[in-house]
């Protein structure tokens, strides 16, 4: 009954519609939640044996005997590898999830290198024709108009509940986006959640030429502000900002976590500037209404976008105009580009993108009513006593960040021969395809291949978060090695290049199955730690450090909307590599640093783009086979 209800209830709000009272609707959700299955502890034989397999294609014979020895010795019976499992079969059974906390933990919160380009993903959006600064802030009004629209339905518990594969998903990750902001802390940090209080926020947080507003934007009733209503706070608040010599203040978010504790710690001593955070930090989320970006050419144009989306351009444009621990910002610049930025820890991109999708759609519509203009109080400028020592603070943070605004290199491709489309026709994972694409660029820009992290959904079970596709594999390393070989015929090569997608989809289904082995690895070396027991051998072994070390960290984060999101590399030698496919284009936003000689973002374009069109000929000039 519950699952018709839901499907049943897709009509989404008008945004005219009064919110109902919580009292009715509340336990929708909860008893959602409690119908999903826990997240399992895979059987440890398996997970070993499929370890084994996973390091065949990026280590040395040599290191893999080596490793196989100590996994035999782990896995003995009796011996540290089962103790540890039965520690976590144990924790399995005492929580809602096993592994959350510690990957909430250990992904992010202990994470003490900056959320910017190392943490927080940004999206870039379609591009906007403003005629005027009445554009920006116009479209900046309907924008946070229609992500209001979208939070009406998480506070209602009316959110159509999302289906994989038949099965229904945990929809928690909607429930953490809003209200909510991550606060540093000097050997770890915490994320805050305002939504679940006695009295949830009413305001977002407006930044423009770095200058921070609290804008309610309901009204007594408890409606929430239209288009009209909106725009002419903008206005106000656009008007009462035009100096632009203030401090930035934000840009401490951007720096180390250590030293963004510290500084957080000097900056709320003083009563005035205490408010002033908690404002940000209780605020619904942030828009930052940001200055146009230095003129560029059409092809570098979105990747110089992308680089906004993330960093804000450095300390002399936009980076000021953030707070980058508020798990959403949405960006609206006056030379038409838009998008966003979060903090990851609340969530991963998939819902981010859905609530994306929802204001897009709801930004082409025509406005329904014009609001009568009962005249609206002024938004509060947010004040900032800034002393020696912050100020201090301030400028060191922007040093740090413009060494990372220098290091990043970052690339959006477009690519335009073919969308997903065409490995469909070919009854070929989409996804799978791309993937087998990237391994062979990979193999051909550095003649081997390397360990390669995709992320795999886990919202199957309850507060589930993510594990690991590995794309190395032994399938995919045949393909690659096959495919330049002359020696080969192009029947045989057509046949690894779909047994390594086999291969792929078939990892893709254990995964969000719960049966990786990446977080199984990882909990049993965290119990080991919890435990207070020596680490075992298997976790200090090098084949172990790179098999962890993802020179090539990626992610599928498909949208209706023609956007893409981008995020750094996870390693000083790595590329950070995400992509949304469409049906007849592919877009692509691949990440390297310029302090590493050996990567190169446009390289990796290149190749890519190649091997996608090589890959398309392969198939298309290959008479198929009589199965």
């Amino acid at each position: 009954m519950e699952r018709k209800q839901q499907q049943s209830e897709k009509a989404k709000p008008s945004g005219l519609l009064k919110p109902v009272a919580l009292g009715k609707l509340t336990g929708r959700y909860l008893a959602h939640q409690e119908g999903l299955p826990c997240l399992p502890v895979p059987p440890l034989q398996q997970t070993l044996d499929r370890y084994l397999l996973a390091l065949q294609p990026i280590i040395s014979e040599e290191e893999w005997n080596h490793t196989k020895g100590l996994v035999d010795e782990f896995r003995k019976p009796g011996g540290v590898g089962e103790r540890l499992q039965k520690g976590l079969e144990r924790r399995a059974r005492k929580t809602e999830n096993w592994l959350s906390d510690w990957w909430l933990k250990t992904a992010y919160l202990e994470y003490r290198l900056p959320v910017v380009v190392h943490s927080n993903p940004g999206v870039v959006l379609p591009k906007q024709d403003f005629l005027d600064q009445q554009g920006q802030l116009r479209f900046a009004a309907k924008l946070i108009e229609g992500i209001l629209d979208f939070k009406t339905m998480i506070d209602n518990e009316t959110l159509p509940v999302e289906y994989l594969g038949g099965k229904p998903l945990c929809m928690n990750q909607y429930y953490q986006i809003f209200s909510s902001c991550r606060i540093p802390g000097a050997k770890h940090d915490s994320v805050v959640n305002y939504a679940k209080g006695k009295k949830p926020s009413s305001h977002i947080t407006v930044v423009h030429n770095f200058q921070f507003f609290e804008l309610d934007v309901y009204s007594s009733d408890g409606s929430p502000l239209t288009t009209d209503q909106i725009f002419i706070q903008l206005e106000k608040i656009w008007n009462t900002s035009l100096q632009t010599n203030k401090e930035p203040i934000g840009i401490l978010t951007t720096n180390h976590r250590n030293s963004w504790a510290k500084a957080y710690n000097h900056l709320i001593k003083d009563k005035t500037n205490k408010e002033s955070v908690r404002s940000i930090e209780k605020s619904i989320f942030t828009v930052c209404l940001d200055s146009p970006i230095p003129r560029v050419s059409d092809d570098i144009y979105k990747s110089r976008v992308a680089a906004q989306m993330l960093h804000g351009g450095g300390s002399r444009w936009n980076s000021g105009n953030r707070w980058f621990d508020k798990t959403l910002q949405f960006i609206v610049a006056e030379d038409g580009s838009c998008g966003l930025v979060y903090e990851h820890a609340p969530s991963e991109g998939p819902p981010i993108v859905t609530l994306l999708d929802h204001i897009v759609e709801y930004t082409k519509k025509p406005e329904l009513v014009r609001s009568p203009m009962i005249p609206l109080p002024m938004p509060k400028k947010l004040r900032f006593n800034i002393t020696p020592e912050i100020k201090n603070d301030i400028e060191k943070a922007k040093q740090n960040l413009n060494i990372m605004v220098q290091d990043l290199d970052i690339k959006v491709m477009l690519f335009h021969h073919f969308g997903k489309n065409f490995p469909k026709l070919e009854k070929i994972s989409p996804d799978a395809f791309i993937q087998m694409a990237l391994q062979l660029a990979y193999y051909r820009m550095y003649g081997q291949v390397c360990a390669t992290y995709e992320s795999a959904s886990l919202r199957m079970f309850r507060l589930g978060r993510t594990d690991t596709i590995r794309s190395a594999s032994v399938d995919s390393l045949k393909f690659v090695q096959a495919m330049d070989n002359p020696s080969k015929q192009n029947q045989e090569k057509v046949e690894l290049l779909r047994r390594a997608t086999q291969a792929h989809r078939a990892y893709t289904d254990m995964a969000i199955k719960g049966n990786a082995i990446d977080r199984h690895l990882l909990g049993m070396k965290l119990q080991a730690i919890e435990d207070l027991v020596s680490m075992p051998e298997l976790f200090m072994d090098t084949a172990y450090a790179v098999a962890m070390h993802f020179n090539l960290s990626t992610s599928q984060v498909p949208a209706k909307t023609d956007c893409v999101m981008c995020f750094g590399p996870v390693v000083p030698d790595g590329y950070g590599v995400c992509y949304n496919p469409m049906d007849d284009h592919i877009n692509f936003a691949m990440s390297a640093y310029n302090s590493c000689a050996e990567t190169n973002a446009a390289r990796l374009a290149h190749y890519l783009e190649k091997a996608l069109l090589d890959m398309r000929l392969l198939l298309q000039s290959t008479p198929k086979s009589k199965l």
